[in-house]
């Protein structure tokens, strides 16, 4: 197939648009991929579109390939089965909701469990029909509240689901592991550096969750991995090791003392080391009880305070207590919150009066690391006040643990040996045990060999297909364009006519259709007019097509022509008559 230049719906663009943030999104419009319609709603364009269609072509082939079935739901869904789930109250804003001329209620599809359960309730009785996996690659649709990032976090975005479908744990955990071994197949080809990482269930629940992260600077996860073992992780499904209770019998009794301009850690540890020196060792942040109160905003409406107490010289992570308390989405804890709560000294804030048994009433969760007998200088509930030598265990008991606080570089891994290490990444694929949830609430049942009903047990599937697209360009490209891997990219061979002259011009068509004859797809630069060889090998580096042929001053000088790799820089000049088997052989190699 040949695409040409001179009437490709395409326009390349020399500035970045004032809207990216990321260098594929800038990338991907300068380049002629796609363009911005509303806030995270994107049109794509013919090049973006062929690029989408091969990753959804090497997802299904993968997909088909464990036996897996293709079908595909409406986008436009009831309410009613979200509500049997629950869902249609947990999603709260993040749904597009819309009703119909009668007054029905319906909604935008975010992801569709219950629709695969249904479908299958409706069809499927016997434990013979099973084991069933079927998916979908399908628009979904999220109210993001702050899209950003180009493809990487928009409203409107392309995605695979799949489901499997089986009587029992046992086929549950076959099934999960088939769809993990084709995902593996899937990254590989698309072409970028990823890792699989244990990932908070969150509204998908189940026993078993894991991610596939691209590799990227720039990525919105975080994620770790240890120095000595497998163990992998995003940050919000790290568990904290939990410390072995501290003897405390010979602990001083805790002590109220003057702190006065100390409202912060910093403040407070340079007091205590100016006032309380120690004998053994200077104050540290460690040493210090930090508590956080935000505000819970329930799905249902309600609204409730949680306090948070970590060591002082951490931060709460808000993505992981995000995760920790879904589908509750975090508020803060403002003036007129502190109003509502006068027994809250703002900066002094202690055990003392937090926890849903005492004055406030505002239930306390504390990082696991605070452990009975450890002993902390935190807020005494007045200005200008803290306690010092205060024990967990003896002087306060929080209402619970929580895993918030922030994971750091060289933290010890929860296995119990080696230290943990930060990068980031893109999350481009889940994969869940679910279990039961959804088959319970919607009634999906089949009968077993012995006749009797049991519910069925399900796992859950999902690739970035959209997100795909953005997330190769992120891993390949480099500081002129684009650099597509050739499985994904939009043609096999960008061809260049660099020159006016009627001898390079027939030998450039002359090659465009021998190449397409043997299946090479070729995006042919041909234009011609004011178009100069700059701007056209400029083109060719920002739409990043793997193979670049030049034909220019060489077929004159010499009777050559130039192939570069556009990924390397690398290249070389081909003798014309044989420029067609070299370049044909680099494609299928």
């Amino acid at each position: 197939m040949i695409m040409r230049m001179s009437s490709l719906f395409v326009r390349t663009l020399r500035e970045d648009p004032a809207d990216a943030e990321v260098p594929s999104h800038r990338l991907l419009v300068r380049g002629g991929y796609i363009r911005r319609a509303a806030p995270g709603i994107y049109t794509w364009l013919p090049l973006g579109l062929k690029v989408l269609r091969k990753i959804e072509g090497i997802i299904r082939e993968e997909m088909d390939g464990i036996g897996a079935q293709e079908l595909s739901f409406p986008a436009l869904l009831p309410r009613e089965p979200y509500e049997a789930t629950n869902r249609w109250t947990e999603y709260g804003d993040n749904i597009f909701r819309l009703q119909d001329r009668k007054g029905g209620d319906y909604l935008l599809g975010p992801t569709h469990e219950e629709m695969f359960t249904l479908t299958v309730k409706d069809l499927y009785s016997s434990y013979k029909d099973l084991p069933l996996s079927i998916y979908q690659i399908q628009t979904k649709y999220r109210d993001e509240a702050r899209p950003r990032a180009g493809l990487l976090r928009g409203r409107e975005f392309i995605m695979k689901d799949s489901y499997s479908f089986d009587v029992d744990d046992a086929g549950l955990e076959a099934s999960y592991q088939k769809h993990r071994d084709a995902y593996i197949r899937i990254f590989d080809r698309l072409g970028f550096e990823y890792v699989i990482v244990s990932a908070m269930s969150g509204a998908m629940g189940g026993s078993m969750s894991e991610e596939f992260l691209a590799r990227a600077d720039n990525g919105e996860d975080t994620y770790v991995r240890c120095s000595t073992c497998d163990y992998a992780a995003n940050v919000e499904a790290v568990e904290v090791p939990t410390p072995s209770p501290v003897p405390y019998d010979d602990a001083p009794a805790a002590h109220a003392e003057q702190t006065p301009d100390t409202p912060t850690i910093d403040t407070l540890v340079d007091h205590l080391n100016e006032a309380f020196a120690r004998a053994d060792r200077p104050w540290e942040a460690a040493d210090t009880l930090k508590n956080v109160i935000v505000v819970l905003h329930h799905p249902d409406g309600t609204r409730e305070p949680l306090a948070i107490g970590v060591p002082g010289d951490r931060e709460v992570d808000l993505k992981r207590l995000d995760a920790q308390v879904y589908p509750a989405e975090i508020e803060a804890f403002d003036e007129a919150e502190f109003k509502k709560h006068p027994s809250l000294a703002k900066g002094y804030i202690g055990p003392g009066v937090l926890g849903e048994k005492n004055e406030s009433g505002i239930r306390y969760l504390v990082d696991p690391r605070i452990v009975e007998g450890t002993r902390w200088v935190t807020g005494a509930d007045t200005p200008g006040s803290h306690v010092l030598d205060l024990v967990a265990g003896r002087d306060f008991t929080p209402d619970g643990t929580i895993e918030a606080a922030e994971v750091r570089e060289g933290d010890p891994c929860p296995n119990g040996d080696g230290t943990l290490h930060t990068a980031r990444g893109i999350e481009m694929g889940h994969i869940f045990a679910l279990g039961r949830k959804f088959a319970d609430a919607l009634g999906l049942q089949v009968l077993d060999e012995n006749g009797k009903l049991v519910t069925v047990t399900m796992g859950s599937y999902g690739i970035g297909a959209s997100r795909a697209v953005a997330a190769i360009a992120e891993g390949t490209l480099d500081e002129v364009g684009l650099c597509w891997p050739r499985e994904v990219a939009p043609a096999d061979v960008h061809l260049v006519a660099a020159g006016k002259d009627e001898h390079v011009l027939a030998a450039a068509e002359r090659i465009a259709h021998e190449l397409g004859s043997q299946g090479v797809d070729v995006l042919f630069d041909d234009r011609l007019g004011k178009i100069s060889p700059g701007v056209k090998f400029k083109d060719a580096e920002l739409i990043g097509v793997p193979t670049i042929v030049v034909v220019g001053k060489g077929l004159a000088a010499d009777g050559t022509i130039e192939v570069k790799d556009r990924a390397s820089g690398a290249s070389e000049q081909v003798a014309a008559e044989h420029v067609v088997d070299h370049v044909v052989r680099l494609v299928r190699r």
